[in-house]
C-alpha cells in the first residue's frame, strides 16, 4: 500500500469483503512492476485536490496498488457468467464494459467504466470491497494486484488459457499490449517505415518489437542507460542512441534528411519541452504518438505549431496502445505461444512482495527492462 506522496510502498494486512453482484475475487499470482505505479510515488498521476472534490472523493491515499497481473478466480459473486473459479485471468486495467458506444465500436480501452478506476469504492456499485484497520482503501485502476486477494469487477479481468505462464500473462496485461499497440496501431506502422522510439523501458521496449514485427526498416530506440539499449538491439533496434539530441544528425543522415515517418514518445515521464526535438525527430507527414504519462497537471508543451501545420504531421495520444483489451490481451498472448512476441526475454528480476522497493529501485537506476512481484 502507498500511503502518501514520496513515500515507499509499505505492507499491511487487510480485510477483502466477498464480491458482491458482477464481481470476482482473484488470488493474483504475479505483478508487474509498472513505472505507472511509480506516478502515484511521485505524484504525477495523483490528481490535485480541485479534481478530487470534483470526482466526489475526500482524499487519495492510502491506496493499494499495482494494475499489471495474473491471477486466478477463488470466488464469484451473483451474476457472474463468463468466469468460475479455478479460471486463469489477466488483469484489464482498462474495465471493459462491452456496452457503451466505446466497447460496441472496438474502442475498449476507452470505455466509459474506466472514468471510476481513480477513485474509491468498486465500479459495480461504488461501495468499498477492501478495508485496512476497518477504514476503506481503494485499488489503482480498481485491481490492486499488490495484495494477493482482491475483489475486482468482471469487467477488470480477461480470462486467459490455463497452459500459459502467468508471468507472461501479467506483462501482456499493460506494458507489453501498450508499447506494441503504440507501435502497430495507433502509429500505424508500415513495411519500410523509420520508426523512432524514445525511452525504452517496460513500454518502449515492446514498441521496439512492435514496429519490427510490423515491417519497419528502421527501429531507432533512444534511451540514456547503456543497459536499456543494448536490450533495444535484442528486440530489434537496429540503431541506438543516447539521447534525442545526438540522434537528431544521424536520423537525418541515415534518412537523407527525411526523418522518420513515426515517433513513439515512451520515456518514464512525457515532459512538455520534450516535444520539440520529438517533432524534429517527425518528417513531413510524420505521426508522432505520445505514449508515456505527463504529470497531471501539465498544461504547456514545446510544439512548433507552424511546423505541425506546414509539414502535415500529426500528434496522437494513446492509451493502452489503442488496443482493445478483451481482443487483443489473447490475441498477443497467441503471438507469444507461436514465437513471435517476446514476453520472458522482458523479466530482468523476480521479487517477493515484501521487496517492492527494491524492484522500483532499480527500475529508478535503470538495471531492468521488467520485474515481477512473483507470490508464493
Amino acid at each position: 500500500m502507498l500511503w502518501g506522496l514520496k513515500e515507499p510502498w509499505k505492507i499491511n494486512e487487510i480485510q477483502v469483503d466477498p464480491p458482491k453482484s458482477g464481481e470476482v475475487l482473484v488470488r493474483w499470482k504475479v505483478a508487474g512492476l509498472c513505472h505507472s505505479d511509480e506516478h502515484l510515488v511521485t505524484g504525477d498521476m495523483v490528481p490535485p485536490a480541485e479534481m478530487l472534490e470534483a470526482m466526489g472523493e475526500a482524499k487519495f491515499f492510502p491506496i493499494i496498488g499495482g494494475h499489471e497481473g495474473a491471477g486466478i478466480v477463488e470466488a464469484v459473486g451473483p451474476d457472474v457468467t463468463d468466469l468460475a473459479v479455478g479460471d486463469h485471468v489477466a488483469a484489464s486495467f482498462i474495465p471493459a464494459c462491452g456496452k457503451c458506444r466505446y466497447c460496441l465500436t472496438g474502442r475498449g480501452n476507452l470505455c466509459n467504466s474506466g472514468a471510476g478506476t481513480l477513485g474509491g469504492g468498486m465500479i459495480t456499485d461504488g461501495t468499498p470491497r477492501h478495508f485496512v484497520d476497518g477504514a476503506p482503501v481503494a485499488l489503482l485502476a480498481k485491481v490492486g494486484s499488490f495484495s494477493e486477494l482482491s475483489c475486482v469487477s468482471q469487467t477488470s479481468i480477461i480470462k486467459v488459457d490455463k497452459d500459459l505462464p502467468l508471468e507472461a500473462v501479467a506483462l501482456v496485461s499493460c506494458g507489453v499490449s501498450t508499447g506494441w499497440g503504440s507501435a502497430t496501431e495507433r502509429a500505424n506502422v508500415r513495411p519500410g517505415d523509420v520508426v523512432v522510439v524514445v525511452g525504452v523501458g517496460g513500454i518502449g521496449i515492446n514498441a521496439v518489437q512492435g514496429a519490427r514485427a510490423a515491417g519497419a526498416k528502421m527501429v531507432i530506440a533512444i534511451d540514456p542507460v547503456e543497459f536499456k539499449r543494448d536490450k533495444a538491439r535484442e528486440f530489434g533496434a537496429t540503431h541506438t542512441f543516447a539521447s534525442m539530441e545526438s540522434a537528431l544528425p544521424e536520423v537525418a543522415s541515415l534518412t537523407y534528411g527525411e526523418m522518420a515517418d513515426k515517433v513513439i514518445m515512451a520515456p518514464g515521464v512525457v515532459y512538455g519541452e520534450l516535444m520539440a526535438p520529438a517533432m524534429t525527430l517527425t518528417g513531413k507527414g510524420g505521426t508522432l504518438v505520445v505514449t508515456g504519462v505527463a504529470p497531471m497537471t501539465q498544461t504547456q508543451s514545446s510544439i512548433n505549431l507552424f511546423e505541425l501545420a506546414m509539414w502535415n504531421k500529426e500528434i496522437k495520444g494513446t492509451l493502452f496502445g489503442s488496443l482493445n483489451p478483451r481482443v487483443d490481451v489473447p490475441r498477443l498472448l497467441d503471438l507469444y505461444r507461436h514465437g513471435v512476441l517476446k514476453l520472458d526475454e522482458l523479466v530482468t528480476r523476480r521479487y517477493s512482495l515484501d521487496e517492492i522497493n527494491d524492484g522500483y529501485q532499480a527500475m529508478r537506476d535503470g538495471t531492468n527492462i521488467r520485474g515481477v512481484v512473483v507470490y508464493d
